[in-house]
């Protein structure tokens, strides 16, 4: 029987917002992959160290600077090689998941690729930045956006085959019923699904549109908005908590990171300070 080695630590789980997709994050310092395949796209980021990887009869290094994709049933191998750590996240996307991509990008089959390994910095760390994000599954719409755009621009960069993926449109009228849909469900879990369909619009052109006529992503917009009602709120004396519960934040750590990211202060030093205000009107020190 194999010995396990203590040192190699691996986290394996299936996402809860998007069936069919599933992900690890692995620490290795011995472990060799023979040849295999699997059912899925596979996306894989390396975080530190590396390890040589096989395919289609070539030899190239993963490493920091590098993402590599294989698609479905694609044999390949992977070992530490020069390497005594390898650290990385990967990204398995099978029928179900790849539908839902599709559906995202208003196409009706994803591209697939001729090539294994690539460069882009914007790729990799927008590669990272999506799997830390479904790693810690709390904000669905934000997950579903950055899924959606971070496949979009590997397909359209990348990819070979499969249907165009339609470009954002430059009317901004057609903001006008999300935006609305937005301030008036604020407090609700909004999918990224339900905006685009208000909009008559896939899910990555309204991304598009959105970044085009407001600089911001439909989170980034919805989060402003729910941090304005989330002031509102806490100058009418609402405990940070439950305005955090009431403006559709998780929970309140949530809205302290917003808060103090866009403001520079926490819920509670704004909330105090309207209530001084509340009790002082004129500034009057007691």
């Amino acid at each position: 029987m194999a010995r396990v080695d203590p040192r190699n630590v691996t986290r394996y789980w299936w996402d809860r917002h998007v069936p069919g997709l599933s992900l690890l994050r692995a620490d290795f310092t011995t472990h060799e992959y023979p040849p295999h395949s699997h059912d899925a796209f596979v996306i894989a980021v390396t975080e530190t160290g590396g390890s040589i990887i096989r395919s289609r009869g070539q030899v190239e290094e993963a490493r920091p600077s590098t993402l590599f994709v294989f698609n479905p049933a694609e044999p390949h191998a992977g070992w530490m090689g020069r390497s005594r750590r390898w650290r990385y996240r990967s990204l398995y996307l099978t029928a179900s998941a790849i539908d839902a991509v599709a559906r995202g990008l208003g196409i009706a089959a994803v591209p697939y690729f001729t090539r294994n390994m690539f460069g882009d910095r914007d790729l990799i760390d927008g590669f990272m930045a999506l799997h830390c994000a479904l790693e810690d599954g709390r904000d669905a719409l934000h997950e579903q956006e950055m899924l959606v755009a971070t496949f979009g621009r590997l397909f359209q960069r990348h990819g070979s085959g499969g249907r165009r993926i339609a470009a954002a449109p430059r009317d901004a009228m057609a903001l006008r019923d999300v935006i609305d849909l937005m301030q008036a469900r604020h407090g609700e879990a909004l999918r990224l699904d339900t905006l685009a369909d208000t909009a008559g619009l896939s899910e990555f052109q309204l991304i598009g549109l959105f970044k085009r006529t407001t600089g911001l992503t439909p989170h980034a917009y919805l989060t402003r908005i729910r941090l304005n009602a989330a002031c509102r709120q806490l100058r009418l004396g609402t405990p940070p908590a439950d305005a955090a519960t009431a403006c559709g934040f998780y929970d309140q750590s949530a809205l302290n990171r917003h808060f103090k990211r866009c403001y520079g202060i926490t819920p509670l030093q704004f909330a105090r300070a309207a209530a001084n205000f509340r009790q002082y009107p004129r500034g009057a020190a007691a």
